[in-house]
């Protein structure tokens, strides 16, 4: 721990199979790091083609597993967060050959599953989104139908969704449909955020630049590293240590009220989860 404080990386990924996995994971304690939000890898990474919303439970059983084994590793604990990448549309319409529709329906049935497993309290929360790239407009309202579907469980377990997509720093129409949905827009997170956002609670990529514009706005947000554990992107991303070094930087400039704000009282709003009680429970 970092000055008694619970440290969170709301956002990374662990590969079951290969590369660092569970060596990642004592990097992050070894630095003060004690909770992690772990999201499922794309499934194609991990060697999954689906056909069908059961074949996503395969990436699912093994993410569940990792985070287990992550937990015995923490001071805290871990847990998982599953779903279907939004990237995976274009690689079924423009690889595969599935209509936009085709590929909808398929990615909505894998959100069905990864539901089923935040309903039986295996995961904590849901991840969804759109690309953040271009694409034509049938595949754009596709991924919007995943997406609301997402939203549809988020309000139905309330629980909260991670979203993977394009930069912005004004979401109101993405948390209006959650809203229409029933779910709270605060349970909407945009995963890679910068410090500003309006709509979702912003994820924000741990650099110093966009810590500081959260820190100065003093509104919900959390920290995420999106490590990717990729053998062949190795400097991708941030690494596993970086959201503890960037707490103690924060807690050195007397940003203690920000470390509060993204550790403690945000995951408390967004996911429901004590920081501060499962590390007394780990004691």
């Amino acid at each position: 721990m970092i000055d008694e404080t619970p440290v969170l990386d709301d956002h990374l990924h662990l590969d079951p199979d290969a590369h660092r996995g569970i060596d990642a994971v004592r990097d992050f304690a070894r630095v003060g790091g004690t909770h992690l939000l772990v999201v499922n890898k794309p499934s194609w990474h991990l060697g999954v083609e689906a056909e069908t919303g059961e074949d996503f439970r395969d990436v699912f059983e093994r993410t569940v597993d990792i985070v287990a084994d992550a937990s015995s590793e923490l001071e805290g604990r871990a847990w998982p967060v599953l779903g279907v990448h939004p990237g995976l549309i274009s690689r079924l319409v423009d690889d595969r050959g599935f209509t936009p529709e085709a590929a909808r329906d398929l990615m909505r049935a894998g959100i069905d599953v990864a539901a089923e497993y935040v309903e039986s309290g295996d995961a904590l929360a849901l991840k969804s989104g759109r690309p953040h790239y271009e694409v034509g407009d049938d595949v754009w309202d596709a991924s919007n139908a995943v997406m609301r579907r997402a939203f549809e469980h988020g309000a139905a377990l309330e629980c909260a969704v991670q979203l993977h997509a394009e930069a912005s720093e004004d979401m109101t129409e993405v948390a209006d449909w959650a809203e229409d949905a029933g779910m709270p827009a605060h349970r909407v997170v945009k995963h890679y955020a910068g410090g500003r956002l309006k709509g979702p609670t912003p994820s924000v990529m741990s650099e110093k630049d966009r810590l500081e514009t959260a820190a100065e706005r003093g509104e919900p947000f959390l920290m995420e590293t999106d490590y990717i554990d990729d053998p062949d992107r190795p400097g991708a991303v941030l690494g596993p240590k970086t959201v503890p070094r960037r707490v103690r930087w924060l807690l050195e400039n007397g940003r203690e009220e920000a470390v509060r704000i993204a550790h403690i009282e945000t995951p408390k709003r967004v996911y429901g989860i004590d920081t501060e009680a499962t590390l007394a429970s780990a004691e």
